[in-house]
């Protein structure tokens, strides 16, 4: 039985991630090690209503006018074959700032 490292990218810029998943598979290919993935999951939408003035709409009457920000997280599941070498390699790939990654090792 083979062990797997289970790879978990999130960030907020999917062109990102999917660079970041085809490195990650470059290096998986180059050292011939199985890989499935990379799999989209669903996008978490955080919705952050504001008010725009703090006394309503401005004229002293309290009409509230609100501003709606969205930001939407992005998330990659890839699953790589957890041979030594090939993780050593994947762990030297440089992770932009508004990436996090998880990896994870499943027997």
């Amino acid at each position: 039985m083979t062990s797997k490292a289970r790879i978990k990218l999130t960030g907020r810029d999917p062109k990102t991630l999917d660079g970041l998943c085809k490195q990650i598979h470059d290096v998986a290919d180059r050292f011939g090690v199985s890989i499935k993935g990379p799999i989209p999951l669903p996008t978490k939408k955080l919705n952050i209503p504001v008010l725009k003035t703090p006394n309503g709409s401005g004229t002293g009457h309290g009409n509230a006018s609100w501003d709606h920000w969205e930001m939407r997280i992005h998330k990659r599941l890839i699953d790589v074959g957890a041979d030594q070498r090939t993780l050593r390699y994947i762990m030297r790939i440089e992770i932009p700032e508004d990436v996090n990654i998880q990896i994870q090792l499943i027997e």
